[in-house]
């Protein structure tokens, strides 16, 4: 079988991961793809428009309920993973050793998976659950409407998010680590494909997992870019527009190259941590200066409403509702999560050599949902305070540019400037980590596995993300919010069936090298 092939002798250049044959048909297949769309949409914005919006609205109809049952089996493995035998196998074999602290591998993976999302939807998604209830029939802007919209907020960043990128780390990492083949997403369908994941059939999946790493990384950087603009506008009077944006863009992308030439020590894992620094201090001031005891209550009681609720939102497909309010949010979040999957992944098994399985999976699923379920209990809680307390400016922010409604918040407590200017510091490196650790990732899929990619190809890569970023913007006018919706469903429907085929990759490789190391000790 598959399993049971001793892959370092028989190609010894897989060992560490690596490979020497670098093949340029996944670099250059992926980049022209990638090319092409910006150019279409340059060429016909208009047209392109209202392809996304087609696009968009017939895959979260017709895929929806696969988006639904592939979540929850990502998450399932991950658990399943944690409790069967074999959760003792090391990355990296028995001798390995972690190469960075917890601390550092927490800030890394905090960073990478949520960023400049987290901060760009947790005021703005609990308030709009507030006013428009998606599964009560209680009233609006209600104590109960306020339970439902945050069980409703956890459930989209919570632990599913997580499982999906545990799944696809957890693969890359013991394929590449334990089995010795190339850090691809290939490698991890060996049992599946056997040698096949050398040829044009492994080439089809890395570039699958390249352009869904693209889009769903310039995903995020449309976000933040957004989010950026309306901070600079409330601090320091900055116009807003889409113009703008691509400024900015430019300007972020410009510092994301620096930090991607750096490489891993020295940029991402520096700027990691100023990151995780800086979004504490805001964390803080908002904890402090805003409705502290409510927050604090909100945090324990949410965690309750999200437990009750998991299992009807884990299966709720709007089957006897008229509507599409799922589709928008939940369908949504599933394929940004998955698109971002290769991307996440990739950084997570890099930084997480030396990990026995069942750690990996506790620090990957565990403890980043946690601290997210804190960040969004401190933001979230604190803008239904001010809308359950009768003040409509942030619910007015919300309604009218989802962008600015974190600035608004900011506005009711003391220092109004300087907070604004420390969350437009944190958006920016989350932008900057965001979009360094995701060139990083392409490089190493579309450089066959090496761990140091050629250097003109990562600086490739980092500019592409921001130019896939502004073309999404400048295509979507006023309406970008649905160009980048657009572009993580799109991208990620194909990438749903890879990582189902990589969950049952894993559990039979795993369950393998389990039963062969019970077979050595008998």
């Amino acid at each position: 079988m598959a399993e049971n092939i001793d892959y370092e002798s028989e190609h010894p250049t897989y060992a560490n991961g690596r490979r020497d044959d670098f093949h340029p048909v996944v670099f250059i297949t992926s980049a022209g793809l990638i090319l092409s769309f910006v150019f279409l949409s340059l060429l016909w914005p208009d047209r392109a428009f209202e392809v996304f919006s087609t696009v968009k609205s017939e895959i979260t109809h017709a895929a929806g309920w696969f988006f639904m049952l592939a979540a929850d089996f990502f998450l399932l493995t991950c658990i399943y993973l944690l409790f069967a035998k074999g959760w003792d196998i090391r990355l990296g074999g028995p001798d390995a050793e972690p190469d960075f602290s917890y601390s550092q591998w927490m800030a890394m993976l905090f960073s990478a998976g949520m960023g400049i999302g987290l901060v760009f939807w947790s005021v703005a998604e609990p308030v709009t659950h507030l006013q428009t209830p998606p599964l009560e029939t209680t009233p609006a802007i209600s104590p109960e409407a306020a339970g439902s919209a945050m069980a409703m907020t956890y459930f989209h960043w919570g632990l599913h998010a997580w499982g999906i990128y545990s799944l696809m780390g957890l693969a890359l990492a013991y394929f590449s680590f334990n089995r010795g083949l190339p850090l691809t997403i290939r490698s991890t369908l060996h049992p599946l494909l056997g040698d096949r994941i050398h040829g044009n059939l492994g080439n089809l999946v890395d570039i699958v997992a390249s352009v869904a790493t693209l889009f769903g990384v310039a995903t995020s950087l449309g976000f933040g870019v957004q989010q950026v603009n309306s901070g600079l506008h409330y601090a320091f009077g900055v116009d807003k527009g889409t113009a703008i944006q691509i400024i900015l863009i430019a300007v972020i992308t410009a510092l994301a190259t620096t930090s991607v030439v750096l490489g891993l020590d020295k940029g991402i894992r520096r700027l990691s941590e100023l990151n995780m620094v800086m979004a504490a201090l805001l964390l803080a001031f908002v904890f402090i200066a805003g409705p502290t005891l409510f927050e604090l209550n909100g945090f324990v009681q949410n965690l309750g409403h999200y437990f009750q609720q998991f299992i009807e939102l884990s299966s709720w497909t709007e089957a006897y509702r008229d509507t599409t309010w799922r589709e928008g949010w939940t369908i949504f979040y599933w394929a940004w999560w998955i698109a971002w999957s290769p991307f996440v992944g990739m950084f997570i098994a890099r930084i997480s050599r030396g990990r026995t399985v069942r750690e990996f999976i506790l620090g990957v699923l565990f403890v980043p949902a946690m601290l997210t379920f804190l960040w969004l209990s401190v933001f979230g809680n604190a803008a239904i305070h001010e809308v359950l307390g009768g003040s409509t400016a942030v619910a007015d922010a919300v309604n009218a540019d989802v962008s600015t409604s974190l600035f608004a918040l900011l506005q009711n407590y003391g220092f109004p400037l300087l907070s604004s200017i420390l969350a437009i510091i944190v958006i920016v490196l989350f932008f900057v980590t965001s979009s360094d650790s995701g060139s990083l990732v392409i490089d190493i899929i579309t450089a066959g596995g090496h761990l140091d990619p050629p250097l003109p190809q990562r600086i490739f890569w980092a500019i592409t993300e921001g130019v896939v970023a502004a073309v999404l913007l400048y295509v979507g006018g006023d309406q970008a919010l649905t160009s980048l919706q657009t572009a993580a469903i799109a991208t990620g429907l194909p990438f749903a069936i890879v990582l189902v085929a990589v969950g049952i990759s894993l559990i039979r490789a795993l369950s393998r090298e389990s039963e062969g190391m019970r077979s050595k000790s008998a």
